[in-house]
């Protein structure tokens, strides 16, 4: 992975869909917690989300849980019945007003809102701004956010959380040039939703975001697992490969620890 020798690496375990384990700065991260079965879960207004497969790590084999980060919690491929009882185990949460106003355990952040938490060197977490689907979906889909890490001898990483908007990627890529690991969430989900509008970022737009993260090796996720995920990571591989950038992908491979 293309990461600068003079920075410790993080340790990424990809448990399946959104979910990944971050060893960073002494702690562990969690994103977006899904350990449920395969099965139809529903999404509001008679509608339910398919998933295909089951995670490749169990809840109780992650161990300690320091930070979850949260894009959001009203959709069940991101926060499913399963990772609401890992919440409760964790020691922070961090995620949206919106969540915060459901969840009394959740610290909800403002977009650029930035919170230090302790580990082998003070982690700096910021929440950025996401998008879930085209110009105003945040009407229907609600509020989702992203999150950059920094600490002194560790690659800032950018996690994407639920976005489809390449224009707040440029803005993030503005604020934080050095990103060195930025985590996609990707997989062009499509619903009935916006006319079958992407939900989360193409392969293209992946390939975009590795555009505009020059420095970073880029690791897509959420590109599996679910019926309305609708292009998996081959396709990301050929996009990125097509534009001469298959050096700075690291797709995961379930459930094994890997070093980024």
């Amino acid at each position: 992975m293309n990461i600068a020798q003079d920075f410790k690496r993080p340790v990424l375990t990809h448990v399946g869909g959104p979910t990944i384990l971050i060893r960073y700065a002494g702690l562990n991260f969690l994103t977006d917690p899904t350990f449920d079965a395969p099965g139809q879960y529903p999404v509001g207004a008679g509608r339910t989300l398919d998933k295909l497969t089951g995670p490749a790590v169990a809840a109780e084999d992650l161990g300690r849980i320091d930070v979850v980060l949260l894009s959001h919690d009203q959709h069940a491929d991101n926060l499913d019945n399963s990772g609401r009882v890992v919440l409760k185990d964790a020691e922070m949460v961090l995620s949206t007003g919106e969540a915060a106003s459901r969840m009394p355990l959740v610290r909800g952040l403002r977009p650029w809102e930035p919170v230090t938490v302790a580990g082998d060197a003070p982690v700096v977490i910021t929440a950025v701004p996401a998008l879930h689907g085209p110009s105003g979906a945040e009407l229907v889909t609600g509020e989702v956010t992203g999150f950059v890490l920094e600490a002194d001898g560790w690659p800032t990483m950018y996690v994407s959380g639920d976005n489809a908007s390449l224009e707040l990627v440029a803005e993030i890529s503005l604020r934080f040039p050095a990103t060195a690991v930025a985590v996609a969430f990707a997989g062009a989900a499509r619903t009935p939703l916006f006319g079958g509008a992407p939900l989360t970022l193409t392969s293209q737009g992946v390939v975009e975001l590795a555009r505009l993260f020059p420095l970073a090796t880029v690791v897509p996720v959420h590109t599996e697992g679910w019926r309305h995920f609708t292009e998996g990571p081959d396709v990301v591989k050929q996009l990125m490969g097509d534009a001469g950038l298959a050096a700075r992908l690291a797709v995961l491979p379930l459930g094994e620890p890997k070093q980024a």
